[in-house]
């Protein structure tokens, strides 16, 4: 069943993708500095869908996914009519535990505590896509999901350590600590949960796979 939910999933990418590969947006940034896989990056203001989804990481991976998938196919409607639009999928497809000891806070910044970098224990997570650039708040159809906000987020600098092959969750959670003693190392003060972005739809061969774990961090 796990198998057939995640082949669900992956169908669903493919047909957003399909004929767009070379065309799907990724947000802007800059690198600020860069040390093999790890770099610092200071991205621009990014427009979001996410859901919170309870759960493991998988669970809430593919729950989540679906839900955004299902707003941007057309589950929405214009600011100014009844109609719907589809809208343009694009990269990174992201995951982020979320504290269960501490309240949520605007807009998406959430006070890292030792329990949120431990990804094994997380039970609630928030899954997004960013929006196409050419959108706004004001703009962009409004979800008719109840499950699914939108939210302006402002520049923020995070810790980027790139990987690729699979993500099972002890592997993520490695990674992870790799990313926050890498950060330790660098005299770098950590303020948000580690986030992990993933680029690919499920069929890509391990090797080829794009993982990044994002750490938001205070300017260096």
């Amino acid at each position: 069943m796990k198998y057939l939910k995640i082949f669900g999933v992956g169908l669903i990418f493919g047909l957003l993708c399909t004929g767009h590969a070379m065309a799907i947006e990724e947000p802007k940034y800059e690198i600020i500095q860069a040390d093999g896989n790890f770099e610092i990056r200071k991205y621009a203001p990014i427009l979001i869908a996410e859901t919170l989804i309870e759960g493991d990481m998988d669970e809430a991976s593919n729950k989540g996914f679906r839900l955004i998938a299902d707003f941007i196919f057309g589950n929405n409607q214009l600011a100014d009519s009844n109609t719907n639009s589809k809208i343009a999928m694009t990269a990174p497809v992201t995951v982020e535990p979320i504290s269960q000891k501490i309240a949520m806070t605007a807009p998406v910044t959430v006070e890292l505590q030792a329990s949120e970098s431990n990804m094994q224990a997380a039970k609630k997570w928030r899954i997004h896509f960013v929006m196409p650039s050419q959108y706004t708040l004001a703009s962009i159809p409004k979800p008719k999901n109840a499950a699914i906000t939108l939210k302006e987020v402002p520049s923020k600098i995070f810790l980027v350590y790139s990987y690729s092959w699979l993500n099972t969750l002890s592997r993520v959670q490695t990674k992870t600590e790799e990313a926050l003693e890498w950060a330790n190392r660098k005299g770098l003060k950590v303020i948000g949960a580690p986030q992990l972005s993933r680029y690919d739809p499920p069929w890509t061969l391990p090797m080829f796979k794009r993982n990044e774990i994002m750490i938001e961090i205070a300017s260096p």
